[in-house]
């Protein structure tokens, strides 16, 4: 099985990239963050004809979350048990979506950016974190894959100038602790020995050619309970779809990540 998650920034605006991405690699699961749709407003008729089901939550042009799959989609799960909400009073985003696939738990995950460290977003950031990190306790003895868009740098090698990082979020201590817990738990960060660093990165600003410079940050990820991180037997990040010069359209600032599972 080949699994995928990538943050398309907007799946109306990337919808043919999505379907070249998905022929060319043959993906089986594909999960996707920052839909930025609701899910009447998504295009999903070439989605369908590829043969895929699809799942998706998305209330705003804002965040929203997708999963497709062409082996199955069962017990379709909207945001995880005890996801917090934000803002006055707190309301729920479009950030969290569960599905079974071929027997592997799939979370499409789209974590909160956090903005700046003074900001309220940021102390959103880490409370969404640590309530996802008390769900992901349940299933961590079956086949579950917590994938997409983390906005958290786990190391200095996982930024392109860690020093011009050093007062902004995805990056600060309390953030990669709460990416550790997960760690700690005995999830495993799949793609990792197969797209070791240094200078491996799945995010490149539009800002001043930061893709062509690789100036980049590793934010997107594919975490694997210890059963699924046993079947990986491969993955790959597919910077082609970041680059201009390739495929049909603007690029997303972000590139899929892949990884191979055995049967």
């Amino acid at each position: 099985m080949r699994i995928a998650t990538w943050n398309v920034n907007s799946l109306r605006a990337r919808i043919d990239r999505v379907e070249a991405f998905l022929a060319r690699h043959d993906v089986d699961v594909l999960a996707l963050q920052e839909t930025k749709a609701r899910e009447d407003q998504l295009p999903l008729m070439g989605l369908q004809s590829l043969g895929y089901e699809v799942a998706a939550a998305g209330v705003s042009q804002w965040n929203g979350v997708a999963i497709l799959s062409r082996v199955g989609l069962v017990d379709v799960e909207v945001g995880f048990p005890g996801m917090p909400g934000f803002g006055e009073p707190p309301a729920p985003e479009a950030r969290a979506l569960g599905a079974t696939c071929g027997g592997v738990r799939v979370w499409s995950l789209y974590v909160p950016n956090g903005r700046k460290i003074d900001d309220p977003h940021y102390t959103y950031k880490l409370d969404w974190l640590a309530r996802l990190r008390e769900a992901a306790q349940e299933w961590r003895d079956v086949p579950t894959a917590l994938v997409g868009d983390w906005n958290i740098c786990p190391t200095d090698e996982d930024v392109f100038d860690p020093a011009q990082f050093r007062t902004s979020t995805h990056v600060t201590p309390r953030e990669r602790a709460a990416f550790a817990g997960f760690l700690e738990d005995g999830w495993v960060d799949t793609a990792r020995p197969f797209t070791p660093g240094p200078e491996v990165y799945t995010y490149w600003d539009y800002y001043r050619q930061r893709f062509e410079r690789n100036r980049g940050l590793r934010i997107d990820f594919v975490l694997g309970s210890a059963p699924l991180a046993a079947r990986v037997t491969g993955a790959f990040i597919d910077t082609d779809e970041r680059d201009p010069a390739q495929g049909t359209g603007a690029p997303s600032d972000h590139a899929p990540v892949v990884v191979d599972l055995a049967d």
